[in-house]
């Protein structure tokens, strides 16, 4: 039993650990913005730099 616990309490820590040095890389990148060349991109930049869907080149049939 008190080997179980312990396992219980070392997965604990972890997942606290993790959530840490999540908020931390997030602080990091509010203060001081990557270079584009950076390991350290986020989310949200990647989804910024795919180009934006525009309308096809091509007119609709039927219209004259």
């Amino acid at each position: 039993m008190k080997h179980m616990l312990n396992l219980y309490f070392l997965g604990v820590v972890l997942t606290l650990l993790s959530i840490f040095v999540r908020l931390m890389e997030s602080m990091e990148g509010l203060l001081e913005s990557p270079s584009p060349g950076s390991i350290w991109t986020t989310r949200n930049q990647l989804a910024n730099t795919e180009p934006p869907k525009g309308l096809p080149d091509h007119p609709s049939r039927g219209v004259q």
